[in-house]
């Protein structure tokens, strides 16, 4: 199973970095406030340039002067199955993935906004649970 990450990163704002591998690289957007697992919050996600999967373990201080400069913890990791094609999906602005972590399970979407400026502005969802429970009758 693919991969993700999640490191939060204290750059100039604190922020965190979401990724999911796809393709042989790490598919990446900066969430400001970080995952949620409420079904009511909709975080923005800042597509951002793919990182290299060696990437994913890393943990550490970016120096001075380099881009990203700061401390990088990892704050989650585990697999995540797809639930949508996902080269498709990342086209057409909508990918939806079971993430397995220590923290984030369950189901997630990430969703373009119709109307970003530059397309880069997704939203991370986290999918309300469906009950399989039957009343009595």
């Amino acid at each position: 199973m693919p991969r993700f990450v999640v490191q939060e990163h204290h750059a100039t704002h604190l922020h965190y970095d979401f990724r999911l591998e796809v393709g042989g690289v790490l598919k990446s957007w900066a969430i400001p406030k970080g995952p949620s697992m409420n079904p009511a919050d909709k975080r923005l996600a800042i597509q951002v340039e793919d990182h290299a999967l060696e990437y994913g373990s890393f943990e550490g201080t970016i120096p001075d002067g380099q881009y990203g400069a700061g401390k990088v913890l990892i704050w989650d990791e585990g697999s995540y199955e797809p639930l949508l094609e996902m080269d498709t999906g990342l086209k057409n602005g909508n990918i939806a993935f079971r993430l397995s972590g220590n923290r984030l399970k369950g189901e997630f979407a990430l969703v373009r906004i119709k109307k970003s400026q530059t397309g880069k502005e997704w939203l991370l969802i986290k999918k309300k649970i469906k009950s399989t429970a039957q009343k009595n009758i």
